[in-house]
């Protein structure tokens, strides 16, 4: 058993340090979220029913990982924002209903697309590889990268027209 897991994280660890670090832009922290994956791995290994494939697992581990970081980074992010909000500064209240009307503008113009596209792009922000994606839906991955890419532009534009994003 534990000759399969040092194989399993020689063999994935690069990778879901990578994807960590995606997200993060942080070396440190993504090694920390890492280990935490690893260790979560060892723990849960009995769970695993080989449905998947050992790296999609390792990632959905990960993105469980990133998402418990990133709600204790809102907690305290929520702490400081309302430091500021009692100091008398309403930018923040007001940059956090921009934010939540340009996600949920984000969702609605995705829901309007194709089931196939739809998937893609919610796939790729889940942090599933374009091999992974195209795997799913029976395309090759630069069909894959594309349709998102496609998808992903159409709806920046979208937004750009309607005045949410500058660029």
């Amino acid at each position: 058993m534990e000759e399969l897991l040092k194989e399993v994280f020689t063999a994935h660890y690069r990778d879901v340090y990578t994807y960590l670090y995606s997200l993060s832009r942080d070396g440190p922290l993504s090694e920390d979220l890492a280990s935490e994956v690893f260790l979560e791995a060892v723990r849960s290994i009995s769970s695993f029913r080989g449905e998947s494939d050992v790296k999609t697992w390792l990632f959905a581990i990960a993105r469980r990982r990133w998402f418990a970081h990133l709600r204790r980074k809102k907690r305290q992010v929520e702490t400081e924002a309302l430091q500021d909000f009692l100091a008398g500064g309403e930018k923040p209240a007001e940059e956090r209903i921009i934010r939540r009307e340009l996600a949920d503008r984000i969702r609605a113009l995705l829901s309007q697309e194709p089931e196939r596209t739809r998937g893609i792009v919610e796939m790729r922000l889940e942090g599933y590889s374009f091999y992974e994606i195209g795997r799913k839906y029976g395309v090759s991955e630069n069909s894959a990268r594309v349709i998102d890419f496609r998808a992903k532009a159409k709806i920046r534009g979208i937004l750009k027209k309607e005045g949410f994003v500058d660029e």
